[in-house]
């Protein structure tokens, strides 16, 4: 297929715009009009049209042809209808085009959704106009000219038989007012209250006490001496990391490093968010939730990916003393990446030419809000892409690896995630999570410890806590028709010596299992357990194998938390490393929508799994008893929750056992994760043969001890001109340069028939040698 360039049909997914949000809002509001109620808006975003459309629209697209039905153009808006001072969570669709709003949904009363930045500012105003926090201030001392900050927290799952209304909790530090710096480091003076906020009423409902003993201590804070203050921070130290209040000099003799790209970019991004680079095509899109998500991927016009996203990352703590048993997180669905996405700023969040990308967000009246430079486009270099050298003939060969990233960055209280995904010149993509930012603290008796935590400061306690992310992978593998992309387990296996096909021990055997149905499997490295995505009827010309691409999950330790606990119930997700679902529309959330004070997971990938959908025609009715549902679909149900022949759906799961470090203080270096969806029979070369071997002209020699060579009059000198794939090695080493010495021969080629034909007597002497060299017998 040759893509046509002149396709002019908006496009379905091209990003929200004012307008679009300003039209729908204003219908929404005059089919509320005069009934006494008011609006408060919580999020705003594009409703992706259905599957089935979709498809269709982006293969005209591909083949460049008019589509035969274009996607109505559908946004989908969340908000409170508030009346007589009740509010109710309603969903509405609005077809903007058409001017007439599709459908509304009103969600019953345990369904909270994430909270807005305007719920999180209140909580300060709850907390200062509170007599009761104001009395719990009072059980303490501090320092002069320290001033109270607090942080704003989901409350996390609530305690069995708890039922409650929507609640926020916080967690208070103090601040050292004497520096001067409002950016001076609150996070390590934390005081031992947790303030509880009802967010219909603003009022607080209780201040909890945390206890701050020891390994030897109990679960609980000691009672409180209200006839005597304690005195908090007395040994406190402070843990500043912004450069004007550093306790250290900086570093002299660290030198730029300049990423420049002297003739432009190479990518191209056009006016819908369309990107393309280097073969690869694919649209960016971006959701208050998810933040960055990549839509209909291809690679040379061929489809790999129909949707590419980060779904949900769960955040429990280990510290069982209360409250912390409710200290849980979901960072995508109790507030949403998207809406804590930071600004990004050039020359420090990317590097290089970049290219950066807004997004339309709602404000609570529901009116546009342009949300600047929430994701980053660049190229950059990975290293060595390939390489080989021929000493035979004194030749190396070296190209590249560049790759394009797509780059967001959240800030969630605390904590930093970068998160990104990578497409490589090799065919290749790469999913990226960093963790850094500030360990979430408590405060902990002066000269104890803890196996809760970490001390990583006098009077600091990290706690230990996990990090485990969701990513959910959409595929269409080499076609969008359903049914044509298979999901395939493949393992190496050991074959038993035997003297029939194993005689030396040393073969192994490759197996493979089609996924037929919905379910879960686990990371699985003494077999090399790898998830292939192929196309179930497309075979590689070369291989003969199915064309496809792989991902090696992560053995990455999961969900700690004990089956029958609060924690495990909300996040049924991040107990394996796969799932296996249908794909359903709108089925975006790996938790499931309602996260939120959630008591257990409701329509997430476990929810998915029991429904029973299969992927292979002809197998229905019968669900999956090994790792997904027992026994028969069931048909009492609505259409939802029936199971029904699928195309596939992969949520990878891998997760950060975090127990903090003091190099983690006051700012934590990166935590890294990866993992990498790669071509497997999808080409019939390494598509990565064509990247020119070009030599870095702005490289240069660095001098070493008294070595007088002549500098550039920077900082070191520069080699001469030739190119990566040049006969000329630079190298004096005999060693380095005979070809013995990396297992090659030493040449010169022999045509055969130029090789001299020993005497027979000859033959037969050097087969005695070799066999009396080598031990052999002959039977």
């Amino acid at each position: 297929m040759a893509f046509d360039h002149g396709f002019t049909i908006p496009h379905p997914l091209r990003p929200l715009s004012a307008d679009e949000l300003a039209k729908a809002r204003a219908l929404v509001v005059k089919a509320l009009g005069g009934d006494g109620s008011t609006l408060f808006f919580r999020s705003a975003g594009i409703d992706e049209p259905k599957r089935t459309e979709l498809v269709k629209f982006l293969a005209a697209e591909h083949e460049g042809r008019n589509p035969e039905v274009v996607p109505a153009r559908q946004v989908r808006l969340l908000y409170d209808v508030i009346k007589d001072g009740k509010a109710q969570l309603t969903e509405a669709v609005v077809d903007v085009d058409a001017g007439a709003i599709r459908g509304t949904k009103a969600f019953a009363p345990r369904c909270q959704t994430s909270y807005t930045a305007h719920e999180f500012g209140m909580f300060q105003e709850a907390c200062i106009s509170s007599e009761m926090f104001k009395a719990a201030l009072e059980e303490f001392t501090l320092p002069e000219n320290f001033v109270i900050t607090i942080d704003p927290w989901p409350y996390g799952g609530p305690d069995v038989d708890e039922e409650i209304p929507r609640y926020m909790q916080g967690l208070v530090y103090a601040r050292d007012k004497s520096k001067n710096n409002d950016d001076s480091n609150h996070y390590s003076y934390p005081l031992p209250i947790i303030p509880v906020m009802d967010v219909a009423t603003k009022k607080l409902v209780r201040v909890d006490r945390l206890a701050t003993g020891g390994r030897e201590d109990g679960l609980y804070p000691s009672p409180v001496d209200k006839t005597k203050p304690k005195k908090l921070f007395e040994h406190s130290s402070p843990a500043e990391y912004v450069p004007e209040l550093l306790d250290r000099p900086f570093r002299t003799d660290l030198k730029p490093i300049n990423v420049t790209q002297p003739e432009g970019a190479s990518f191209k991004v056009h006016g819908d968010n369309l990107v393309e680079w280097q073969k690869w095509r694919f649209r960016v899109g971006f959701t208050l939730r998810e933040g960055a998500v990549l839509h209909d991927v291809t690679y040379d016009n061929r489809p790999i990916l129909y949707r590419l996203s980060f779904s949900e990352m769960t955040v429990p703590y280990g510290d069982p003393r209360p409250p912390f048993q409710r200290k849980q997180a979901f960072d995508f669905g109790d507030g949403g990446i998207g809406r804590a996405a930071n600004n990004l700023k050039l020359g420090c969040d990317c590097l290089g030419a970049i290219h950066y990308f807004d997004a339309v967000m709602a404000n609570p009246e529901g009116h546009p809000d342009l949300a600047r430079n929430v994701i980053c486009l660049h190229e950059q270099d990975n290293g060595i892409g390939w390489k080989h050298t021929n000493f035979r003939t004194g030749r190396a060969v070296v190209t590249r690896l560049r790759e394009l990233v797509v780059q967001f960055v959240a800030t969630l209280a605390n904590y930093e995630y970068v998160f990104a995904y990578k497409l490589d010149t090799a065919g290749g993509i790469s999913v990226e999570t960093r963790a850094t930012g500030i360990v979430s603290v408590v405060p902990i008796d002066e000269g104890k410890t803890s196996g809760y935590g970490n001390v990583v400061s006098p009077g600091v306690l990290a706690q230990n806590h996990q990090h485990v992310f969701a990513v959910r992978i959409d595929p269409a593998v080499d076609s969008y028709a359903d049914g044509d992309t298979a999901v395939v387990l493949e393992e190496s296996h050991p074959v038993p010596m035997n003297p029939d096909t194993n005689p030396y021990g040393n073969a192994y055997e490759i197996r493979r299992r089609r996924v037929e149905r919905a379910g879960f499997e686990d990371a699985e490295p003494r077999f090399n357990r790898v998830l292939r995505l192929e196309n179930a009827y497309k075979k590689n010309e070369v291989s003969g194998k199915n064309v496809g691409y792989k991902l090696v999950p992560n053995a990455t330790q999961l969900l700690l938390a004990d089956d029958r606990s609060v924690q495990a119930a909300r996040a049924p997700f991040a107990k394996h490393h796969l799932w296996f679902t249908g794909h359903r529309d709108g089925e975006y959330w790996a938790a499931g929508e309602f996260t939120n004070q959630a008591p257990h997971e409701e329509g997430g990938v476990k929810a998915m799994v029991e429904r029973g959908d299969w992927f292979v025609d002809g197998i229905d009715g019968v669900a999956n008893g090994t790792n997904g549902t027992n026994g028969e679909v069931a048909h009492d149900v609505d259409d939802e929750k029936k199971g029904q022949l699928s195309t596939p759906v992969v949520w990878n799961v891998f997760g950060l056992t975090h127990n903090p470090r003091v190099e983690d203080w006051p700012v934590m270096p990166v935590e890294i994760h990866q993992f990498h969806i790669r071509p497997a029979d999808f080409f019939t070369s390494n598509p990565a043969l064509d990247i020119p071997s070009t030599k870095n002209e702005s490289s240069v020699l660095i001098p070493c001890c008294d070595d007088k060579t002549e500098s550039n009059g920077v900082n070191g000198t520069h080699q001469s001109s030739t190119c990566c794939s040049s006969t000329s090695l630079r190298t004096d080493s005999t060693v380095q340069r005979n070809p013995v010495n990396h297992l090659q021969g030493t040449g010169p080629d022999v045509d055969p028939k130029d090789i001299p034909v020993s005497p027979t007597k000859e033959k037969r002497r050097l087969s005695a040698t070799l066999s009396n060299l080598f031990s052999w017998k002959k039977d």
